[in-house]
């Protein structure tokens, strides 16, 4: 076999390409039900199909692309139902995680502050919905529960594509996404250095319910 078609080799071009279309695909430039073409895309990159075809499975399998009857892919049109869904598991397992998160981070929370920081400068919306998760997956780090931390990260894509069209609408609306984005998160932080677990524990499923109270504006802006 040769080295440039060796599978180590191909990895970093999958990778490539399974990155830039996640990107899309959160950001909205791929909407919902948009046909993505393995040999537009792969020209697009220069590489082969290959890689191309892989990085669908990947997102496939995270739930971002879904394939047709044909084999087409096409990104994801997370419904209402869908949505339900996530939020129901995000109220289940975040307060328990910032429950269990909250002894740890009392004593450290300077990831978090890092990221409240970075978020303050984010210089677009995508980088505020990726900030937004990460924030959520230190707090889900710290709780120092392998298999919660677990389940979390197998919903991070979807959710991910749900909060980038949330704050998508959200700032038509308010035109201050990040600055909420910030202000909502020093509440947390401040809660986790100067309160007990309880009290983090009901910060955080009020922070969730928060976020269901916007379904309204993002299913008027669709």
């Amino acid at each position: 076999m040769s080295p440039m078609n060796s599978p180590s080799a191909a990895k970093p071009r999958t990778d490539h390409a399974t990155d830039i279309l996640r990107e899309r695909i959160v950001d909205g430039v791929l909407e919902p039900g948009t046909l993505i073409a393995e040999s537009a895309m792969a020209r697009e990159l220069g590489v082969s199909r290959v890689p191309v075809r892989e990085a669908l499975f990947a997102l496939e399998r995270d739930g971002l692309v879904e394939f047709s009857e044909t084999g087409r892919a096409l990104v994801k049109d997370l419904s209402p139902h869908d949505f339900e869904e996530l939020y129901v598991l995000r109220l289940a397992l975040e307060p328990v995680a910032a429950r269990l998160a909250a002894p740890a981070l009392r004593k450290d929370a300077s990831a978090l502050e890092k990221n409240i920081v970075a978020t303050s400068k984010a210089p677009s919306l995508i980088k505020v919905t990726h900030l937004d998760l990460d924030f959520h997956e230190i707090i889900l780090e710290a709780c120092d529960n392998a298999r919660l931390l677990k389940l979390w990260k197998s919903l991070r894509s979807e959710l991910e594509l749900w909060l980038g069209r949330l704050h998508r609408s959200k700032q038509i609306q308010t035109r201050g996404t990040r600055e909420e984005t910030v202000a909502t998160h020093r509440d947390l932080l401040e809660c986790f250095r100067t309160q007990s677990p309880a009290v983090c524990e009901r910060k955080m499923r009020e922070h969730i319910l928060g976020w269901r109270e916007w379904l309204p504006v993002l299913e008027k802006n669709e």
